[in-house]
């Protein structure tokens, strides 16, 4: 099973590069934005390989890093996400952000992706919601207030000014993670007039 590939750019498909590995040209399907970071033909480069065996086919998957890879696997394990759609997301996110958004439940985010669309974006939040908070750069705060939010166990106050923002034109990631630094600069017991107030200034910086 090939792990790894160290080789020459040989040249470029549209989901694909050839590397050339001792004068032997693999096939790599990558990601748009792994395709995009690889060097021009001719320079060395690496990837970490996913190997797919198959009865009328070995495909070979390359990523950046071994994280990239570990999403790669982990995005397959929800039903209706295939390689290619996984291919799809990862163009789209850096692992980092791709854990962010899973994290904050941005399903209209991830409807983004090639491939992804509401219902795909539903089930990869709720499978894989409780796996990426580890991964992500989001605040724990903002994280447990969407929950809150979407599972109506936010306190009243804090629910009515994330709506409110949400009507204001802003997205429910940027309304949560406005309101939830209001409410720790304002402490318990604000209004929403107050958390309002202050989400408007955190989002105005």
């Amino acid at each position: 099973m090939i792990g790894k590939l160290k080789g020459v750019v040989d040249s470029y498909g549209e989901d694909f590069v050839i590397l050339d590995v001792g004068g032997v040209g693999y096939q790599v399907f990558c990601s748009q934005r792994t395709l995009q970071a690889l060097p021009p033909p001719g320079e060395a480069a690496a990837l970490s390989i996913e190997t797919y065996v198959r009865e009328d086919a070995i495909r070979l998957y390359g990523f950046a890093s071994e994280l990239e890879r570990e999403w790669f696997r982990l995005l397959q394990t929800v039903q209706g996400v295939g390689a290619k759609v996984a291919l799809g997301v990862l163009g789209l996110f850096k692992p980092g952000d791709l854990a962010t958004a899973i994290a904050l439940q941005d399903k209209a985010a991830l409807a983004r992706a090639s491939g992804v669309g509401k219902k795909v974006a539903e089930r990869i939040v709720a499978e894989l919601r409780d796996k990426a908070p580890a991964w992500s750069s989001a605040d724990p705060n903002v994280v447990r207030l969407q929950d809150e939010i979407i599972e109506r166990r936010a306190p009243l106050p804090i629910a009515d000014a994330v709506s409110a923002l949400i009507h204001l034109g802003y997205q429910q990631v940027q309304a949560s993670a406005a309101i939830a630094s209001a409410s720790r600069a304002a402490g318990e017991g604000a209004s929403a007039e107050q958390l309002i107030r202050l989400g408007l200034k955190e989002l105005a910086r």
